[in-house]
């Protein structure tokens, strides 16, 4: 007989809320994590009584009111409304490209100019047929937005220029007539008070937990333990990488206690030129409202993923896709394997995104098995 019902491989969210709904309804789960801590990249780390976001800037958003319920059952969320800032060449502009942006950008002061400029704009890239990302965009919002807040952030994100990436990465620039900095248009928005770990803690309470195990290390003996595995690690390493690697991007972080009790001013500053090798620097205890005497930044480099490096980013393109479609379909000979989450589905996730889908993959597992 197997010591556990669920034998989870990964403490991310999907992992705990799969390992939270089992363990409701009686079921025995066992979760591994090849890191010293849970949460996968939501973990946060306590530095200098500030909760630093280890694996970038996580800022919880949906519209769905029952998985706002459902994280709020677990840890008060405070009030916190994402409104990034974009740094070109020492300029300031707010995001997403709003009313406050055009204004900065032509000194335009109504919806109407807005509009007008804009499409003026547009005008000189009208018998473009994109080809690329960089003429993508430019008929989309024309010269001024995508030189100064497009190009160079996009390029650093990629590590390839505007010209030599497909338009399809930009389908549509939205484009906000209204003097909102709200960066996201969901209803429910905020930041655990006490930073995720709360949320993960909440979840996995009363659950058995072992890090620092390397699920391929033992993979024979640990499939042993339990009738069913729970995977949420790559797909492509769980099959051996039969058909090559699948792609992602990955980042670098760069953490610096500074001597100052506010750095930037802002949670999250973009720095869109070029020259400037990281994309973005975060001051943690903005997320939070802290009122610590120091602070904590992270700059942000984005590099090409190799193996070894965290996997952040899916590069859905035509050929990952297609690499994908072939290992999704080697799960369909593991039935007693549920894959799930953002490696697993080689799929990007936003937070609320990932806990729906741990959730409707959990009930439909369990109400099986009744």
């Amino acid at each position: 007989m197997m010591k556990y019902d669920y034998l989870i491989v990964g403490t991310g969210l999907f992992g705990a809320v799969f390992a939270h709904e089992a363990n409701k309804q009686g079921k025995k789960c066992l979760l591994i994590d090849k890191r010293n801590h849970i949460g996968g990249n939501t973990y946060c780390e306590e530095t200098e009584g500030i909760n630093v976001h280890k694996y970038g800037a996580h800022i919880f958003h949906t519209n769905d009111k029952k998985i706002w319920d459902y994280v709020n059952n677990f840890v008060e969320f405070n009030r916190y409304t994402n409104t990034p800032v974009a740094r070109y060449k020492n300029e300031l502009y707010n995001l997403p490209f709003n009313m406050n942006t055009f204004n900065k950008l032509w000194g335009v002061k109504t919806p109407r100019e807005a509009k007008q400029k804009i499409e003026e704009q547009k005008g000189e890239y009208k018998d473009i047929k994109p080809s690329n990302l960089e003429e993508q965009a430019l008929t989309l919002v024309g010269k001024d937005i995508y030189e100064k807040l497009i190009k160079g952030y996009t390029e650093k994100q990629w590590g390839r220029k505007a010209t030599d990436l497909p338009p399809f990465i930009i389908k549509r620039l939205p484009l906000r007539f209204t003097y909102d900095n709200n960066y996201f248009n969901d209803k429910y928005q905020g930041i655990p008070i006490g930073g995720y770990n709360k949320l993960i803690e909440g979840l996995l309470d009363g659950i058995e937990v072992r890090l620092g195990v390397n699920y391929f290390d033992t993979k024979d003996e640990l499939d042993q333990l339990a009738d069913k595995i729970v995977y949420t690690g790559p797909i492509d390493k769980y099959f051996n990488f039969r058909f090559g690697e699948l792609e992602y991007r990955s980042l670098n972080f760069e953490h610096e206690v500074l001597d100052t009790d506010n750095f930037q001013g802002n949670a999250v500053v973009n720095y869109t030129e070029y020259e400037i090798p990281f994309t973005r620097i975060l001051e943690h205890k903005h997320f939070e409202f802290g009122k610590q005497k120091k602070t904590v930044i992270t700059k942000e480099y984005p590099i090409e993923w190799k193996q070894g490096m965290e996997p952040y980013y899916p590069v859905n393109d035509e050929k990952n896709t297609a690499r994908f479609k072939k290992y999704y379909g080697l799960t369909k000979d593991h039935e007693n394997v549920i894959f799930g989450g953002r490696l697993a589905e080689y799929k990007y996730y936003d937070m609320h995104q990932v806990i729906g889908a741990a959730l409707v993959k959990t009930r439909k597992e369990l109400n099986k098995n009744d």
